[in-house]
């Protein structure tokens, strides 16, 4: 959608892309002051796989600071993105015809990078009116002899649910009764988290600390998303075969970056908590116009930058020779009509749903879901 938005804005179409999962601020100061030392400084050659002891460090410091998480360097790696940090952890966690569990929505790249690992994934659903969080009944009911690996988020890609601590541990009581089943715990919006709770890490409820890879990284929480720097702390031998995996494919990520790193982790968070007052002065603006309009089904969500409304009262309408059969109709419909571009919910595991990012300025945010209300208007039956 990405892609499209921007071939039509080339065509001279006015198009409001809210497709993207994307902070749209600028990097805090004195992280790119760090950078530019780096470079003045000679830091210019091959960094360690891993990540430099001194980031190692930071993220350490970060980890017990933040989350209450007791790593050492030695369970730390440090990568091209927490894309390729999941990636790691998942090829060298899974064999062929083992099982993930993915409780749905889920992250589009979850369940490519577990197939490409030739693993056989299992959808836990939950609904709008669940928040879209799992119950421990739906797991323990999902748990099979075959079941290797459970991957998810909190707050959730793509729909800014948050897991509360009460929540996480009626999930970890589940958990540590199957030693067998490892935890991939994506915690890349942590820093994005309206709720009144601070937010709690999976791997901070000690029965299951040794089955939990946490997966964070700069791009959502520093606005770095073209940096490409993420990390995971993990159990010591799990962390070295990622060590080794990302070895033969990436080897360490930008010595810049590592540097600029280490300034973001160990430098004040206030851009960043600045970056989360906007994001929930945009969320609760964009939800007040959500929810009134009729036939979409809104939740209010507690993180990251997403709506992830229930739209299938529309499906089986048309309007203007577009005939909505699912949510990727319903998208090319917006995108044409309204001239806002969007994302199915069927990439994330759940086709009756659209996802909406208010990643934009405001005004574009408040235009976009006017032209929304007033394209679904049209539809009939």
């Amino acid at each position: 959608m990405a892609k499209l938005s921007r071939e039509l804005k080339a065509q001279g179409k006015s198009i409001i892309d809210l497709s993207l999962g994307e902070p749209d601020f600028r990097t805090p100061d004195h992280v790119c002051e760090a950078a530019k030392k780096a470079i003045d400084d000679g830091f210019h050659h091959y960094a360690p796989v891993a990540g430099t002891l001194e980031l190692r460090e930071a993220i350490c410091q970060k980890f017990l600071r933040d989350n209450g998480l007791k790593y050492n360097p030695s369970q730390i790696v440090v990568s091209t993105g927490a894309k390729q940090s999941i990636a790691n952890a998942v090829m060298a966690l899974i064999n062929p015809g083992d099982e993930v569990l993915l409780p749905a929505p889920y992250w589009v790249s979850y369940a490519a990078i577990a197939e490409l690992c030739e693993a056989n994934c299992k959808e836990i659903h939950a609904t709008l009116e669940q928040d879209f969080k799992i119950t421990p009944a739906q797991l323990e009911a999902s748990i099979t002899d075959r079941s290797r690996l459970l991957i998810f988020s909190s707050p959730c890609n793509p729909t800014g649910s948050v897991y509360s601590a009460v929540e996480l541990k009626a999930l970890a009581e589940v958990i540590a009764k199957h030693p067998n089943l490892c935890v991939i715990c994506d915690e890349i919006y942590e820093y994005i988290n309206f709720t009144e709770e601070a937010h709690c890490s999976l791997a901070s409820f000690p029965e299951v600390y040794d089955q939990v890879i946490t997966v964070n990284g700069l791009s959502k929480g520093f606005a770095m998303t073209g940096w490409r720097l993420g990390y995971i702390g993990a159990p010591e031998p799990l962390a070295k075969a990622c060590e080794k995996i990302q070895g033969q494919f990436t080897s360490g990520t930008s010595a810049i970056t590592m540097k600029a790193a280490v300034a973001a982790l160990s430098g004040p968070l206030d851009p960043s908590m600045l970056m989360r007052e906007e994001f929930k002065r945009r969320r609760d603006a964009v939800y007040a116009k959500l929810k009134n309009i009729s036939g979409m089904n809104v939740n209010l969500p507690d993180g990251a930058f997403y709506f992830f409304p229930e739209v299938s009262s529309f499906y089986g309408k048309s309007a203007g020779g577009h005939l909505i059969n699912h949510s990727e109709d319903l998208c090319m419909y917006l995108l044409h009509d309204a001239g806002v571009a969007l994302v199915n919910g069927e990439a994330f595991g759940d086709s009756s749903c659209i996802r909406i990012s208010y990643a934009a300025a405001y005004d574009q945010l408040m235009t976009a879901c006017d032209k929304i209300s007033i394209s679904l208007q049209k539809l009939n039956s």
